[in-house]
């Protein structure tokens, strides 16, 4: 059964991916690229552009779109369920036992397996530049993305940087000898495709007249509206779910904080801390999945209706040639993140620069399957903190 194959492939890469979204990305990449070829570069490079230009969390809005490609919405449920099932059981765990795992985010193996990110993600950068940006113009876009990501280190300058690359494309990257590439093969009907994005709306409208009806849809409300506004990952979203759990009463301050302490720790999305709020504030699955589906069903809905519309576009010449600018921009991207955050939050003295150094020559050079290098990355900074 594909939506199988999904689900554990996928359960997989929750289980190791490491990091943050970032590097989610290159472990995806790794998977569904390189092993198991799914998708060829470009297309994977233009899912995760059209997923940076929506809100919510862009690795997994790309693991959503992988999924649908594979087995439709099965898949791309199934993508999600996989992805996010293991750092969300971590969290209600936490939840329930606060304070018996103590601080575990300064760990040393914590660090070792941030070190393990940069690896996977200059890997990404590396191997996505050599094929998405072969000539000059292509390479100047992805460095002026790059300089502009750093220069505005939000999702100004994210977005910015993409708008500009597809400007840039259209008017400077056409072919006129090009044959369209194949379409990807999408099994979901214009009038799903649009339903899904009319029920986006519906929702984030008119959920919060709702909210005054009970607890659990002033929950819901709360958290979908955190899914749907938020550009730019896990660590924006942290303001507007404080805003939205501390400032009511319905969590206190400490809770919440020792909980997103612990999610800088979990494998996969950073967006599980929802499960841990739903958790503390509503005791048992029941919470945690009521704010874990609140803060998720934004993206799924986003990308079942955007996927398609883009997919179609890339029929025109004109859009091809834009895209051409936008998957150079993504690379530009990555090599901004791997800089800042990835690298600067990893990359703290000479060690910590010899083992991502050699975990990158793993990747590259002897073909070491990523969980390998996590484990070994790990065990690395363990024996330098130790020693």
């Amino acid at each position: 059964m594909p939506a199988l194959e999904v689900f554990l492939v996928f359960l997989k890469l929750g289980t190791t991916s490491f990091g943050g979204p970032v590097a989610h990305l290159g472990y995806f990449r790794k998977e569904f690229v390189e092993r198991r070829r799914w998708l060829d570069e470009p297309s994977y490079a233009g899912i995760v552009g059209l997923c940076q230009f929506l809100p919510g969390p862009a690795s997994s809005q790309v693991g959503m779109a992988l999924g649908l490609l594979r087995a439709g919405l099965p898949g791309a449920f199934a993508a999600f369920v996989g992805f996010t099932a293991p750092s969300a059981a971590l969290m209600v765990a936490f939840a329930w036992f606060l304070g018996a795992l103590g601080d575990v985010a300064d760990a040393p193996w914590i660090h070792g397996l941030k070190l393990a990110a940069v690896a996977v993600v200059a890997q990404a950068v590396w191997s996505m530049a050599r094929s998405l940006t072969p000539d000059l113009p292509r390479l100047a876009l992805a460095l002026g993305a790059a300089a502009l990501a750093l220069l505005l280190p939000s999702a100004l300058g994210q977005i910015g940087a993409l708008l500009i690359a597809a400007l840039a494309g259209w008017l400077a990257l056409h072919d006129a000898d090009e044959a369209p590439a194949p379409a990807l093969v999408l099994p979901v009907s214009r009038a799903l495709s649009l339903a899904s994005l009319a029920l986006f709306f519906v929702l984030l409208l008119g959920l919060p007249f709702a909210a005054p009806l009970g607890h659990p849809l002033a929950l819901a409300a709360a958290f979908y509206r955190a899914g749907a506004l938020v550009f730019g990952g896990g660590h924006v979203v942290l303001p507007l779910l404080q805003q939205a759990v501390v400032a009511p009463g319905w969590i206190d301050n400490s809770t919440f904080l020792a909980g997103y302490g612990a999610a800088q720790a979990m494998p996969g999305p950073l967006f599980s801390f929802a499960a841990f709020l739903g958790a503390a504030m509503e005791p048992g699955w029941r919470g945690a999945l009521l704010c874990l589906g609140a803060i998720y069903l934004p993206s799924f809905l986003l990308v079942v209706g955007a996927l398609p519309a883009w997919n179609a576009a890339q029929r025109f010449s004109g859009m091809r040639a834009a895209l051409k600018g936008v998957n150079a921009a993504v690379v530009g991207l990555l090599l901004a993140a791997l800089y800042t955050p990835v690298g600067t939050s990893a990359i703290l003295a000479v060690s910590d620069g010899v083992i991502a150094a050699a975990a990158l020559a793993l990747l590259l050079f002897a073909r070491a399957p990523s969980w390998a290098v996590v484990i070994l990355c790990a065990g690395a900074a363990t024996a330098v903190a130790a020693f």
